[in-house]
């Protein structure tokens, strides 16, 4: 018992100072760039009734949700995804308002994943979403904003895979499949375990031609041509349809200039059961998952009350970081400018001068107590700080800059000159 006091619980993990700061300035890229496209900041709670995530709403299974009660005996639970909580959000708050809103968000979620899966369970997400609009106009700005927000973090090296939740759903449709058995289905196909979708489809009375149209949809990545082989496999109408959007949100996304980002992917079939629409994913090298995830989910909102139409993403900030670490990405963090040391008698200029300076925005750290002059030099190359200021007596100050060693003796008042 005494280790569990020095160890955190599996699936969650402590950030070092500079971690967090990195992660903040990442944060803080991806939110300026969804505000250049007009998105608005929001924040809902952590933790929310179960009936908001609960699994008909096309959330996660229930197994996979931190649930506790509160003392009335309702039960909760643990955010493990912000869409729904957005969807509550505006249905609530804008139960009279169908104009378009434009909202943005980061916060923490929680999934109760198997231990050996190795995955976080607490991470973090940042994301936005697009509210009322339904057009391939909507959805390719969404992706647009999805590959500006990486390219302000320093990636370049990534690639959006896009399908439609509405290709999937005219396949299973035309072959007749029950709702147990396409969602079987699908997330067989999402776990990318094809072994066990043969023997699924080997069960069902469905022809040779049905199973091999269905198995081969893992098969329908890659090019632009992809989207006129899937076309050639089916004649449903709905299936049609989601891949004459993919081709409309394409030609949107080569006017962004931003094509060279994109791939298809018509087996992408998302565990999120809300998507009715374009799907996507934003991979790049450094991590074995996606590092973004979103799509169109026009029938959610119904679900609280307000029908309206949908779209959005989110980034999971914890899994980009990991790969621009692993792609040796510098992140620009800010940097002490100066540790200031004063005795007990140049206290009171010590402080007029730090205060004075942090006005005039540089970042200073007072001295550490009872340190002679090596263990603070010491200390500030340890920690990267560009000098150090020394008050000596009431009038003068010794700079010394931590970069290459010089010292300079100078009047307070020069300082301010």
């Amino acid at each position: 018992m005494k280790d569990n006091l020095l160890h955190t619980p599996e699936g969650v993990r402590d950030l070092q100072p500079i971690e967090t700061i990195k992660m903040n300035v990442l944060q803080s890229e991806i939110l300026n760039v969804f505000h250049q496209y007009g998105f608005i900041n929001i924040q809902t709670p952590t933790f929310e009734y179960f009936e908001v995530f609960n699994h008909e709403r096309g959330t996660l299974d229930l197994t996979e949700m931190y649930k506790f009660f509160d003392r009335d005996g309702h039960i909760l639970v643990l955010r493990p995804d912000i869409t729904p909580s957005l969807a509550r959000f505006v249905s609530t708050f804008y139960k009279q308002d169908d104009s378009p809103k434009r909202l943005c968000y980061n916060g923490n979620t929680f999934r109760n994943n198997e231990s050996y899966q190795g995955k976080l369970k607490e991470f973090t997400q940042v994301g936005c979403e697009l509210f009322g609009v339904d057009s391939a106009d909507a959805d390719a700005e969404m992706i647009a904003i999805a590959i500006n927000s990486l390219l302000a973090t320093g990636v370049t090296e990534f690639k959006i895979d896009i399908g439609h939740a509405g290709y999937f759903k005219g396949l299973v449709e035309a072959v007749g499949l029950n709702e147990d058995d396409q969602e079987e289905l699908r997330y067989l196909i999402d776990e990318k375990n094809f072994i066990a979708v043969d023997e699924l489809l080997d069960a069902l009375e469905i022809s040779e031609v049905q199973q091999k149209t269905l198995l081969d949809l893992p098969k329908l990545f890659g090019s632009l041509s992809v989207l006129e082989q899937a076309k050639s496999v089916t004649t449903n109408s709905k299936a049609i349809s989601a891949i004459n959007r993919l081709e409309e949100v394409y030609d949107i996304l080569c006017d962004y200039q931003l094509d060279k980002y994109i791939s298809f992917d018509l087996g992408m079939v998302s565990q999120l059961n809300y998507y009715t629409g374009i799907v996507y994913r934003g991979y790049t090298y450094g991590t074995g998952v996606s590092i973004l995830s979103g799509g169109r989910y026009d029938t959610l909102l119904a679900q609280f009350g307000k029908d309206m139409k949908a779209v959005g993403f989110a980034i999971i900030l914890d899994d980009l970081f990991s790969a621009i670490e692993r792609q040796n990405i510098v992140i620009p963090v800010f940097q002490i400018d100066t540790l200031l040391i004063y005795e007990k008698e140049t206290r009171k200029q010590a402080i007029e001068v730090a205060e004075h300076m942090r006005r005039d925005g540089m970042i200073i750290e007072l001295s550490l107590p009872r340190q002679t002059i090596e263990e603070h030099i010491k200390y500030g190359k340890d920690n990267h700080i560009g000098g150090i200021m020394h008050f000596t007596d009431h009038d003068s100050v010794t700079l010394i800059n931590l970069k290459d060693d010089t010292t300079t003796i100078t009047d307070i008042k020069s300082l301010f000159e």
